[in-house]
């Protein structure tokens, strides 16, 4: 009979994603140390290795999101989706571990090909498919064309993140009513890619 292995210990990955945030919030991105983490968490570096290939993929799970993403409720509106995306997204970006962090993971991601293909795949695509789902209500809505006239998620999330970003980390503007600002915006470029008349 087979047998599978151990399963998951979530306790686990809870303690290493824990003392990950609170050694970014008391020693930086740049002071952060795969050792320390283990020390923190009270276990042995191979058991952080068998669930993050790399220290940034490590903090990338402990300060902006974990691979895995709760499915997106549905609002009722292309607006509304967007609205509680880029809410999401904000709340993501001001934590005090990604404050810390962001700006040197994308020091280290950004000249890294394959650690950026890493990144895309354990990361960026669960965003993609979460913005997917958001289009795909909007067609079903009628607020979008179908495709290939809908807009590509690719593109959106570049919309909806790339802004975010900007305001947090190069404006300095204050994250509260961010995303009410920002979502409709989106919603209207989004928008005006309907044919005239559908």
């Amino acid at each position: 009979m087979a047998t599978t292995g151990r399963p998951r210990d979530v306790r686990l990955d809870a303690a290493i994603l824990d003392a990950t945030r609170e050694l970014l919030a008391r020693d930086g991105y740049a002071g952060l140390t795969m050792d320390a983490v283990a020390e923190r968490a009270g276990i042995g570096k191979a058991a952080i290795y068998r669930r993050h290939g790399t220290k940034q993929e490590m903090v990338f799970a402990a300060a902006i999101h974990e691979p895995e993403l709760p499915g997106r409720p549905d609002t009722g509106s292309l607006v509304g989706d967007l609205t509680a995306l880029v809410q999401e997204i904000v709340d993501h970006l001001t934590s005090p571990a990604a404050s810390a962090a962001v700006l040197g993971l994308l020091a280290d991601v950004a000249p890294d090909s394959a650690l950026a293909v890493r990144f895309r795949e354990r990361f960026v695509s669960r965003e993609l498919a979460d913005i997917e789902s958001v289009l795909d209500r909007a067609v079903t809505r009628g607020e979008l064309p179908p495709p290939p006239a809908r807009p590509d998620a690719s593109t959106v999330h570049a919309l909806v993140a790339g802004p975010v970003f900007a305001l947090l980390y190069l404006q300095r503007t204050p994250p509260n009513g961010l995303a009410e600002r920002l979502a409709p915006v989106v919603a209207t470029a989004l928008t005006a890619t309907r044919s005239p008349g559908g």
